[in-house]
């Protein structure tokens, strides 16, 4: 059977950004009922306010694009993406111990509000966890170089024309930016029991990561590519408490010889013994807000904070593809823009299998 595909782009740029992502999912099609521009008619600036309050929040707390990504990895391994993880109550995702941590709920509620007043019952929050996402390492960047923009208006005075160049050039410098199909409906069933057993424990090995990931759909290469999420965010103390031991006088040694010296004993500094178990630290010890190629950098330099990540680069099946990220940053956004979106649609629920929540935090 033939198949057409009409693609209508505003500019060459964009049309081939379309072309190369409708031919991405050649090997792994789209389900049936998810589609580019799917609020284009129902609600036409759907994204747009999504995107907005992304940046909106991200100006003031520079953590939420790590914890966007975040949410939506817990959200699409359990139950696939439908935002179950939002919903509250005892027993549910959101509920369990591994996802307390979780944050960016605020920016999902915000968004959804606003969407609520303009498109009433149009928008999924799978969508809009989906689309925070996407928009959130896209923003990372930019905000930052927004803001060395401002300072330097403020010491120099330049025109607001120069101005507007420059803040323009910055934001193409930032994360891959790309479309995405939308059209996820909500799940009703949130399953605290369905969460251990589906997420990846910061302790795993190699052969446990390549397990939980085959059965997402998700390949050894979308393993390496989307673990690059770590070049953002922050963890908490306890995450990587494994890699040490507690002498007798109570204080931290390392145990984990695949972990670099120095960078140990800064971690070591920065998490001592009896550490509060709100204390953070950054994910990416060089760049922790830019969503660039340092991780696999940090990789190769054994600074990988989990044992999850240093496995990477000590597993032959995986260690070529890291120095290769390392090497290009390109190579690397053009992988995580593939395997975003293959994330994005493990298990979405659409049609009559879902439904559109009034509140995210709320089944109908």
């Amino acid at each position: 059977m033939e198949m057409k595909i009409t693609v209508s782009c505003p500019t060459p740029n964009r049309c081939t950004l379309l072309i190369l992502v409708l031919f991405s999912f050649a090997a792994s099609p789209l389900h049936a009922s998810l589609s580019f521009n799917f609020y284009a008619s129902s609600c036409p600036t759907a994204e747009l306010i999504v995107s907005n309050m992304v940046r909106s929040a991200s100006s003031s707390d520079p953590t939420i694009p790590g914890k966007l990504l975040r949410l939506l990895f817990h959200d699409c391994f359990v139950e696939g993406c439908d935002a179950s993880v939002l919903l509250q109550g005892n027993g549910t995702e959101r509920s369990d111990p591994a996802n307390t941590s979780l944050g960016g709920f605020s920016v999902i509620d915000s968004a959804k509000s606003v969407l609520e007043i303009f498109c009433p019952k149009t928008v999924s929050c799978a969508d809009i966890v989906a689309l925070a996402a996407r928009d959130a390492v896209v923003t990372v960047k930019s905000l930052i170089l927004i803001f060395i923009f401002l300072c330097h208006i403020c010491l120099q005075m330049q025109s607001s024309v120069e101005g507007l160049n420059i803040v323009v050039v910055f934001e193409q410098a930032g994360g891959p930016a790309f479309e995405m199909p939308t059209g996820r409906r909500d799940g009703r069933i949130s399953n605290a029991a369905n969460v251990r057993s589906n997420i990846v424990d910061t302790s795993f090995t190699m052969i446990e990561m390549i397990r939980l990931f085959n059965s997402k759909g998700l390949s050894l290469d979308d393993l390496v590519t989307l673990s690059g999420a770590h070049t953002i965010g922050v963890a908490h103390c306890n995450a990587f408490s494994d890699r040490f031991q507690m002498d007798s006088k109570g204080n931290l040694t390392l145990i984990d010889t695949s972990l670099d010296k120095a960078y140990a004993k800064e971690l070591m500094k920065k998490c001592p013994s009896g550490s509060s178990a709100s204390k953070t630290v950054n994910n990416d010890p060089e760049t922790s807000f830019a969503f660039d190629n340092q991780y696999y950098i940090n990789l190769l330099g054994h600074k990988g904070l989990f044992q999850s990540d240093s496995v990477l680069v000590e597993d032959e099946r995986t260690s070529a593809r890291v120095e290769a990220f390392a090497n290009d940053q390109e190579t690397f956004f053009r992988s995580w823009r593939d395997s975003f979106l293959k994330l994005t649609t493990i298990g979405v629920k659409t049609d009559d299998e879902g439904e559109i929540r009034q509140s995210c935090s709320f089944a109908n």
